[in-house]
């Protein structure tokens, strides 16, 4: 079975502060994911994560979202590069540390937009490294685009593009919320599974996430994601909180613990 994983930039850095991996909880999720593999071969899992209080803080400064131009535009562009890397370099290295063979496969050099959306992505360096055992990992990061001359995309962005020709059975999204809550932010009253029918009873309620984010909030991350389980056949997206003892564990194990996205 194949699943894609993200870990939040929320859950590995701190947003509230600037350049701040949270390298214990890092280095414990690579465990579990150790872990869950060493025990399940038949496993396979494509890893994604956020940028988090590094990528996020340059992109806001420079709107490298919104397009890029002129020098000073284009200098910021290689800044939101060079510190999503640095976050994807301390990324691997828990990984690896944990004794993952995982290899990174980096969105700017592979991956080319027209107004966001991907127009060109050679998918074979990450199918192969699935069918070779290795646990290919990709970012939240800059990519060049034909009509804004750059942009930025996001891991659950890169998903969407991903499912449609690597079919996953799961998404697994970890972040530091337990899930969608109903009465954000009281978090008193989680829900514990939303389809595309009900979701617009829920707009007014899921705000936006804390911390700079450059990429959209909690209702533009849902509304993506159940778009994308109605065209792939079977999807399952589950949002839960990665920095619970044992949880990211439990959802590579197919547990629902937080809340379901489907159709």
């Amino acid at each position: 079975m194949l699943v894609f994983l993200k870990l939040g930039g929320s859950l590995i850095t701190d947003k509230d502060r600037p350049y701040t991996p949270r390298l214990e909880l890092l280095n414990d999720l690579a465990r579990q994911i150790f872990s869950t593999l060493q025990d399940n071969p038949d496993l396979h899992i494509l890893l994604g994560h956020g940028s988090g209080s590094f990528g996020h803080q340059p992109a806001s400064e420079y709107g490298t979202r919104n397009g890029v131009s002129g020098q000073k535009a284009w200098h910021g562009f290689a800044e939101v590069w060079r510190q999503a890397s640095l976050l994807n370099r301390l990324v691997v290295d828990a990984l690896n540390n944990a004794g993952l063979p995982v290899i990174t496969i980096s969105p700017a050099s592979a991956v080319h937009t027209r107004d966001r959306k991907v127009v060109y992505w050679d998918l074979s360096p990450i199918t192969t490294s699935l069918e070779r055992g290795l646990l290919p990992v990709i970012y939240g990061d800059v990519v060049f685009d034909e009509v804004l001359g750059g942009t930025i995309l996001s891991t659950e962005e890169l998903f969407a593009h991903l499912a449609l020709h690597l079919h996953p059975g799961r998404i697994l999204l970890a972040g530091l919320e337990a899930g969608v809550w109903e009465d954000f932010p009281a978090r008193k009253r989680l829900i514990p599974e939303i389809t595309p029918t009900v979701l617009s009873g829920y707009n007014s309620v899921l705000g936006k996430s804390s911390g700079a984010d450059v990429t959209g909030g909690m209702l533009t991350k849902i509304t993506s994601m159940l778009a994308l389980a109605e065209k792939v056949q079977g999807l399952e997206i589950l949002v839960f909180s990665g920095q619970e003892p044992g949880a990211l564990r439990n959802a590579l194990l197919g547990e629902n613990t937080g809340t379901l996205l489907h159709c």
